[in-house]
């Protein structure tokens, strides 16, 4: 088995590369599998490079834990090891990650190390939550963050004044005060870097949660586009 995390970095002339291997052992009958991981962006991007790609593969989306794999997420391994979390503190780790994987690890790891007892309860919860969105911001937003461009950063938190999205590219060009057509090219850098996606036409996300509201902490003022 080959396996490929961040598939949506292949240059194309990589990725069709890998497409184009793995047909040819297909044809051959040979014991190979391919498990490319990435951004949603990561469909249009193998098609674009090989034309008979949806006919080799198949594209299943994984997307955010629903609440209920969310709270199992944190609370089987917890169980695992004798600590339980309180119902209430449970529902709040879940509501304020968004079911984001990533997020559920560290404020489980937080509220884990901070409670004197089990169950943990809400009140542990609440008393990390601070240290978690501190770490949060240094390690996971600020990285992204200082990856882009002044331009693309005016662009991300025009996105951030309308919510948490997705956003119509219209509503996002009216925010800066400027003209779809402007934009566009930052808006296809945005989406090579990994920052948002498109998931329907003229749509545009984010590609984790919460970053909006890193945007707003981060760059108070809607800067003039």
């Amino acid at each position: 088995m080959l396996a490929i995390d961040e598939a949506q970095y292949l240059a194309e002339q990589e990725m069709g590369a890998v497409i184009g291997a793995i047909h040819r052992t297909t044809q051959l009958d040979l014991p190979v599998l391919l498990v490319a991981t990435g951004l949603p962006q990561l469909r249009g991007l193998a098609v674009g490079a090989r034309t008979y790609t949806e006919r080799l593969f198949t594209f299943p989306d994984i997307d955010v834990l629903s609440s209920d794999d969310a709270r199992a997420a944190l609370m089987m391994p917890a169980a695992e090891q004798g600590v339980e979390f309180s119902g209430e503190a449970a529902e709040a780790i879940v509501e304020a990650s968004r079911g984001y994987p990533y997020f559920i690890q560290e404020w489980g790891h937080h509220a884990w190390n901070a409670a004197p007892a089990t169950p943990i309860t809400l009140d542990d919860v609440r008393a990390t939550t601070a240290t978690v969105m501190a770490r949060l911001d240094r390690d996971f937003f600020r990285v992204r963050f200082d990856r882009l461009t002044p331009k693309e950063r005016q662009y991300l938190r025009a996105m951030a004044s309308l919510g948490p999205g997705p956003h119509r590219s219209g509503d996002i060009a009216s925010a800066l005060g400027v003209r779809v057509t402007s934009v566009a090219p930052r808006r296809s850098q945005l989406i090579a870097k990994g920052m948002v996606f498109s998931p329907a036409h003229g749509d545009t996300a984010f590609t984790v949660p919460l970053f909006d509201e890193f945007l707003k902490r981060a760059m108070p003022e809607l800067e003039p586009a």
